[in-house]
Formats: C-alpha cells, structure tokens, sequence
C-alpha cells in the first residue's frame, strides 16, 4: 500500500507520548537516563504495541488490518519519523541525488551529481510538520541534542547517513533547509582521479605530503568538493596514528572505518542552552585537541577565530595537520586567514598573521567545482592549483608547484622547496603512486 502519512504522523504522536511519559517517570524517580540506542529500542517496542492496537480498532470498526508486510512498513515510517529523515529518506537513499533545498515543505529542489536541479517532491505534510523533522533530528543527531526553534532559529548538524543539513526559520518567510549529501564517504585519492578530480601525478604528490607529514590547507568555494577531499586526504595517514577531527558539527565521520582509523576522537561544537551558557567554541576544542595526545588534528572547516589557535598548533610541533577554508583561489587563502585572525580575540595583525602562516603552512590546495553541463558535459570538481608557502617577508612568499594548464588539469609548474622531505617518504616527481596504476 501507499504510506498514509497521516496515519503515521498520528501514530507516531502516539509512540512520541509514551517515551516522552517514560523520560518524565525516569526523572521523577531518579533513575538514569536512557541511552539513545536504549531508547531506540524501547521505540521499537512501543512501535510494535500501538500497530497491534491499532489493528485491533480495525478489526473493531469492520475494516481490514493492516497486512504484515504493510505493518512492517508503518513501523518504519515510524520509527523514521521518531529518529530519521522521514519523507527525506528516498531522497537520501538515491545516489545521484547531491543537494536538497528546500523552502517551505512544499517547495524542493534536487541537485543531481550531474549538475541538474529539479523541482522534487513535498517533504512534510506542512511547513510545522517541516520543523517538527528538523527538530527530531537535532534531538538525537550529533553528540547533544540541538534546539531548532523561534529562541534557536539556527541549526547544523550531521545527519545519519553523513549527510550535512543546515536549517533556518523565523528570518526567512517559510523555514529553509539546505542539505549537502556525502555521496562519497570511504573515499581515497585513486577513487577522486578516477572521478577526475585530479591526475595521478598531484595524487602521487599528495600521498607523499601526508606521509611527510606537511600541514595542507585545502581551500575552495562552497560545494566545491573541500570535505571529500579532506577525508581522501585523511585515509592518506597510517591506522597506527591518532587522529582528534574538531568541527562545528560532526560531518566527516573518519572513526566510522575502524580498518583505516581505529583510534580517533571526534569532537563537535556546543552551542549555548536557552539561558545563554555550556558553550564550547572551536577555538576551545582546538586547544582542548593537543591535550589529548593526538598524532595529528583535523579541523574540519576554518570559519572564525579558530584559526589562530589552529595556525598555532601546526607551528608548535603539531605536524601533518588538515583543514578546510572557503577561499577564491590558492593566492586567496592567505588574505583569508588575516581576516579571520584581525577579527579572532586576539586581534591578531596582518603582519603577525603572515609570520604565523610562514611558519604553519606547507601545501594550499585548491579544488574548483567546474559546471559544463550546459555545453553537454557534467559537473566535475578539479584541484586547479597547489601552492608550497615558502616563507615571509612582509607577506606570505609562495610559488605555485601545480597550475592549471591548457588540458584543463593541474600540471607541475614551480619547484618544489621540500621536495627532499618527499623523496624520503618515496615520492618520485613525475611518477604515479603503485596504487595508481591500474587507474591511470
């Protein structure tokens, strides 16, 4: 049968108040909370109680319960609508689906990974049933629940599957979503050049760079393939090394593959409660990270005044380090970083700053997200350029070792300054990694 939707918001109302009565008397009475993988399964359970009832008042009313196979899926949706996506879910389940945006329960647009955007299906039955969604999900994604309301009208969080969604109501006519799907999630660098994100040469240069344990700086524009290609990156570095990822909401999932990474700690912004305190910021978590004997730290995207304390932990020993960071181009990155830092606590000086990058900063990599589909090609994201920080003197001196070259592909340009810290690690220019050669 077709999900009635109605019935499964209904009784899902009805499975909602038994849990929300089951953490009342657990309060009242002292005991513990449930965890949320207890509290899954106690879900279940009352799930499986109010279809039995409900196929009694069926039987009651003359008309035909549900069949197993049509009970089975209510509870489900059920359980979806208590603890998943909902109406999301087949949306989220399509491979070739990249972004949602969504304006209003009724108003969906679909970005596809070959770059065309179609107008999708309602996702709610109402723009309060919308909300409602994206509250259930802020209670139980991320490592503490999340508020989504008019005192809160703001929320990022990581959904199940990876997915990135981030929501905003009350300044804007009909509550908006926006969501970035992870359609590669256990990626490496042969995966992103069979993609064409890169060529077997700037693959074999990178491996070398993380193996070397330079501190890379990947920048890009939004959507432009920054997060992929930092957990390729990642999946670059030895299982035997710790890793501590920081980020505003958890997102890039390294420890989920305990094959490469068994030995991570993830840590994710917290956001004042309803009377303001309990924050912790990310410059926090960033400080917090080199006490907790990492190998490496990951900052999953630079957007404040974390930077400072980041470019400072690259400086002090912490080498091998990774990050994201909007930007215009590799040349760009660096102004970037001074604007954050002018702006950071410390009101760090351009001049400071550029000392601080000099120092902290190996390797910009920048990827571009290329749109020829118009012209009857696809949407492709392409590292156009990689740029060694040489030193300082007044600002940032850099070259460009790999540019963008008339193929359309980023080539060897500039020599590189530590290419013997490479060779150490076995890099050889010019020459693809042994993985790679069934690739290329």
């Amino acid at each position: 049968m077709a999900m009635d939707q109605q019935l499964v918001r209904r009784l899902r109302e009805e499975v909602a108040e038994v849990l929300s009565r089951q953490r009342r008397e657990d309060a009242s009475s002292g005991a513990a909370p449930m965890s949320a993988e207890d509290e899954r399964q106690f879900a279940r359970a009352v799930v499986s109680r109010v279809l039995d009832s409900y196929a009694r008042e069926e039987i009651r009313a003359g008309r035909t319960p549900p069949s197993s196979g049509d009970e089975a899926e209510l509870a489900e949706g059920i359980h979806a609508a208590l603890f998943g996506v909902g109406r999301l879910q087949p949306l989220l389940d399509d491979p070739e689906i990249e972004n949602i945006d969504i304006n209003g329960y009724d108003n969906v647009f679909i970005g596809y990974a070959d770059g065309r955007e179609e107008p999708g299906p309602p996702v709610a039955e109402s723009d309060e049933e919308l909300v409602e969604l994206v509250q259930t999900l802020g209670a139980y994604s991320g490592l503490a629940s999340r508020s989504f309301d008019t005192a809160n009208p703001q929320l990022d969080l990581r959904l199940p599957d990876g997915s990135r969604l981030s929501a905003v109501m009350g300044v804007c006519p009909r509550p908006s979503i926006s969501i970035r799907r992870a359609r590669l999630s256990r990626v490496s660098l042969d995966t992103l050049v069979g993609y064409g994100t890169m060529s077997p040469e700037v693959a074999a240069f990178l491996s070398a760079a993380v193996r070397a344990r330079k501190n890379i700086m990947i920048a890009g524009a939004t959507n432009a393939g920054k997060t992929t290609l930092l957990r390729a990156l990642a999946n670059e570095i030895e299982p035997g090394e710790r890793l501590i990822t920081v980020e505003r909401a958890l997102e890039l999932g390294l420890g989920e593959f305990k094959d490469l990474h068994p030995n991570v700690v993830a840590f994710e912004e917290r956001l004042p409660n309803s009377e303001g305190q309990g924050a912790i910021a990310m410059a926090e978590l960033v400080r917090r990270s080199l006490r907790m004997n990492p190998s490496r730290v990951i900052v999953g995207e630079v957007l404040g005044d974390e930077i400072v304390t980041m470019l400072n932990a690259m400086s002090q020993g912490n080498d091998g380090s990774l990050s994201t960071i909007h930007a215009n181009s590799s040349a760009e990155v660096f102004n970037r970083i001074c604007t954050y830092a002018i702006q950071s606590s410390e009101r760090l000086p351009a001049d400071a700053t550029m000392m601080l990058i000099g120092g902290a900063i190996d390797f910009v990599v920048f990827v571009q997200r290329i749109n020829t589909f118009a012209s009857g090609g696809a949407l492709r994201r392409t590292i156009t350029s990689v740029r060694e920080v040489n030193g300082v003197d007044g600002r940032v001196l850099s070259s460009e070792i790999f540019a963008l070259n008339q193929d359309g592909v980023a080539a060897p340009g500039a020599a590189i300054s530590c290419l013997a810290d490479l060779e150490e690690v076995g890099y050889l220019p010019g020459a693809a990694p042994t993985w790679l050669e069934t690739v290329s």
